[in-house]
C-alpha cells in the first residue's frame, strides 16, 4: 500500500502551527498542530473533546459554515484537522481558526452538544483545559500567514 500523505510528513521537524496538509480537488485539509509531535506533551483527552465541541460549533456557525466539511482531533493527540472547501482562502482559513480559538479561550457556559442525548461520551469534558489549549495556540497563530503553512522539509 502507498503511504498516506500525513505519514509522509517528517514529524521530527513539525512545530506548532497551521499547515496545508493536502488538497483534493476543491477540498483543503489543514493540519492545526497544537503540540510538538513526540515531545511527551499531548492534548489531554477531556480537554480535546471539549475543544472539538467548541471549535466545531464556532466554525460551523461562522461566515464560512457552508465550506466547513470537518473539524476533528488527530489520533496522536497533537492537533486537529480542519477540512474546508477551497472557496475559503488560506488567509481566511487562518482567520477562521484564530477566531474559533478566541471563542474557545473566552467561552463560558454550557458546552454545546454535551448532554447525554447529544454526545457519546458526555461525562468526559474539560472546559478549563480546552480554554488553556486555545489560549496557548492564539499566541502561536497571532502572526501566522499563508506563507508559513508549508511543512518544513
Amino acid at each position: 500500500m502507498e503511504k498516506i500523505a500525513s505519514f509522509a510528513v517528517n514529524h521530527d521537524l513539525l512545530e506548532k502551527g497551521m499547515y496545508v496538509s493536502r488538497i483534493d480537488g476543491d477540498v483543503v485539509t489543514y493540519d492545526i498542530r497544537m503540540k510538538k509531535p513526540n515531545a511527551g506533551d499531548y492534548l489531554p483527552v477531556a480537554a480535546a473533546h471539549t475543544f472539538e465541541h467548541l471549535f466545531a460549533t464556532y466554525a460551523r456557525n461562522s461566515v464560512w459554515a457552508s465550506s466547513v466539511l470537518y473539524v476533528g482531533p488527530m489520533g496522536c493527540r497533537t492537533g486537529f484537522y480542519l477540512i474546508l472547501r477551497d472557496a475559503v482562502s488560506r488567509a481566511d482559513a487562518i482567520k477562521l481558526v484564530q477566531d474559533s480559538f478566541a471563542f474557545v479561550a473566552a467561552f463560558t457556559g454550557e458546552i454545546p452538544g454535551a448532554t447525554r442525548q447529544e454526545c457519546g461520551n458526555y461525562r468526559e469534558h474539560d472546559l478549563p483545559g480546552a480554554k488553556a489549549v486555545a489560549a496557548d495556540m492564539l499566541v502561536v497563530l497571532a502572526d501566522w500567514t499563508p506563507d508559513k503553512m508549508i511543512y518544513a522539509k
